[in-house]
């Protein structure tokens, strides 16, 4: 059989790769929608099985499709100009699509599985450093508008009333009373006129056990995002917190936050209208935190190598904590990311595996992160330039990394790694700061191991060090290599010496098995202050009694579900 002519070969790819592509929008959107009926219906457990289904689609489909391809390709799979040409008709066919980026990262997976690309390769991908590709859209997001004429409350009925349920609320109007009351308090220094009007979006966002109500509310000089947050409980619908501060709504949409579920008819409309709400949150985070983790990697990629690009004056160099014994860390010092890279062999008495390093990363990925673990994105074959490095950073790469990292000419190629935003380490941060602010952090992280225990996650090493803090204060853990189930655990009360021998026995005299864990050993090893360690103490004793691990990990067994807000509770109504 004669081959078929390029031309027709190519276009025939690059339309089957459209296909696939908008078959993979069909299949999110699908899953997206369920969200509404998992919240009427309380099925809190299909909706987590909903998010994971999610997260692993993108990968289903690219495999599909790259199957179909290798069939129609079959011995020029590998032919570059005919990859060339197949893109060239691609941006054809994809040219009036509002969210044509998606359908370009999707184009560059295959090419970069196809080819094993290290680096860009601007033959055959779509490439643009030097542009942000959300500037050229215009198109306005759907949106209900409100106009206020005198009676907040009134409006914020007919709010609640403008997005139905299948499920009646408690007390709808006591709801929006509560509301117009918490927003008045809150931008009373608007002066004349006050709130004059609301915007909302269209979608309702849906994440865990809430829906969100996602918009702006207006005065006559200012405007403020609003996000109203709706629970359903045993008697029905009602509105639970009304978020209406950037800092509040960018934690909320943070990088330490599972993903949202929101039927958004196109999604570049939708990010360039959040960036309206925080205007300092990457578009990177917008469109992963929106479900769309591979065009969040192509924006973080593109938003940092066009900056290193243009700074090259900056080195590369061991960021600012603790050495690792399973991951080296390097950062840029004028950009806010880290790259961890699994170490060749890791130093005593680690007892892991790369391979186990990685299942706790896809473990991370896929679970509730409460607001308190932070999400860590894989990368393979980045390409750097050699000359960005510092020597100590390069060293440390080429003689503990080298399976993650390799040399090629005037580069470096990093195989492998983790990209994840740059906290500054906890133990560092409380002795950089003022006393309260330190006590602060110190708090904080006792109430971050509660959140994680109650989402089933013990940290496994609580170390300070192990701990970051955000720019709000927060403190995140994101050292994942011994973390594991609050079930898997067992958790003991430390055996008392039965005699003189014992007591004086250098370590432990008893045994302890690798799923063992002893509470109350935690706070000797903190490097607290005595004023901090009091308390922390006072605050979270709890974390450090063997009895209330065993009792959350009885409640976490027979099915029990402890809330953990993903937002202060000042701010709950």
């Amino acid at each position: 059989m004669p081959a078929e002519p390029i031309p027709d070969l190519a276009s025939a790819c690059a339309a089957a790769i459209r296909d696939a592509f908008s078959d993979y929008d069909a299949r999110f959107d699908a899953i997206t929608r369920r969200a509404r009926r998992r919240f009427e219906t309380r099925d809190w457990t299909a909706a987590r099985e909903d998010a994971i289904e999610r997260i692993e689609l993108y990968d289903r489909c690219v495999a599909e499709i790259s199957l179909e391809l290798e069939q129609r390709l079959a011995t020029q799979a590998q032919d570059r100009p005919l990859w060339s040409t197949i893109r060239d008709h691609y941006a054809g066919l994809i040219a009036e699509l509002l969210d044509q980026e998606l359908y370009k990262t999707f184009f560059n997976t295959l090419t970069r599985r196809f080819f094993k690309t290290r680096g860009v390769a601007a033959d055959i991908e779509f490439v643009a450093l030097d542009i942000e590709p959300t500037d050229r859209i215009t198109h306005p997001v759907a949106r209900h508008s409100y106009a206020v004429s005198g009676d907040l409350a009134a409006t914020v009925e007919r709010v609640l009333a403008g997005y139905p349920f299948a499920i009646a609320h408690v007390d709808a109007r006591g709801d929006a009373m509560r509301v117009a009351q918490a927003l008045m308090t809150r931008h009373a220094d608007w002066g004349e006129g006050g709130i004059v009007a609301i915007e909302l979006l269209d979608t309702v966002f849906y994440r865990e056990r809430r829906a969100y109500l996602v918009g702006r509310i207006f005065g006559r000089d200012h405007y403020a995002p609003c996000v109203i947050a709706l629970v359903h409980e045993d008697g029905g619908l009602r509105v639970d917190a009304v978020l209406s501060t950037r800092q509040h709504v960018a934690v909320l949409f943070g990088y330490t936050h599972s993903y949202f579920h929101a039927d958004l008819a196109t999604v570049g409309d939708a990010v360039v209208f959040l960036r309206t709400l925080l205007p300092g949150k990457p578009v990177d985070e917008i469109y992963t935190v929106l479900g769309r983790a591979k065009q969040g990697k192509t924006e973080r990629y593109r938003h940092f190598f066009g900056y290193l690009g243009a700074n090259q004056e900056q080195k590369l160099i061991q960021a600012d904590g603790e050495r690792g014994m399973v991951m080296a860390v390097f950062t840029l010092p004028g950009y806010p990311l880290v790259f961890k890279l699994i170490r060749d062999r890791f130093a005593y008495p680690k007892n892991i595996a790369r391979e186990q390093v990685q299942e706790k990363y896809r473990l991370v990925f896929r679970h509730d992160r409460v607001g308190r673990l932070i999400d860590a994105q894989e990368y393979r074959f980045l390409r750097f330039p050699r000359e960005q490095f510092a020597g100590v950073l390069l060293d440390e790469l080429l003689g503990e990394c080298r399976e993650s990292v390799s040399e090629d000419g005037d580069d470096i190629v990093v195989h492998h790694c983790y990209i994840e935003r740059r906290l500054r380490p906890l133990n560092l941060y409380i002795k950089e700061v003022s006393e309260d602010a330190a006590l602060a952090a110190v708090l904080d992280y006792g109430q971050a191991i509660k959140d994680l225990a109650r989402s089933n996650i013990f940290p496994g090493d609580l170390l300070l060090k192990n701990f970051g803090v955000t720019r709000n204060g927060r403190a995140i853990f994101y050292d994942y290599d011994e973390l594991c189930l609050v079930s898997e655990c067992r958790f003991r009360k430390l055996p008392e010496a039965r005699n003189e021998e014992e007591e004086m026995h250098h370590g432990a005299w008893y045994y302890v098995a690798d799923n063992d864990v002893f509470p109350e050993q935690f706070p000797r090893f903190l490097g607290l202050s005595p004023n901090q360690r009091a308390a922390l103490l006072a605050a979270h004793g709890e974390i450090f009694d063997v009895g209330w691990w065993q009792r959350l990990q009885a409640n976490l067994g027979a099915g029990g579900f402890t809330d953990v807000p993903p937002y202060p509770e000042a701010l709950r109504l």
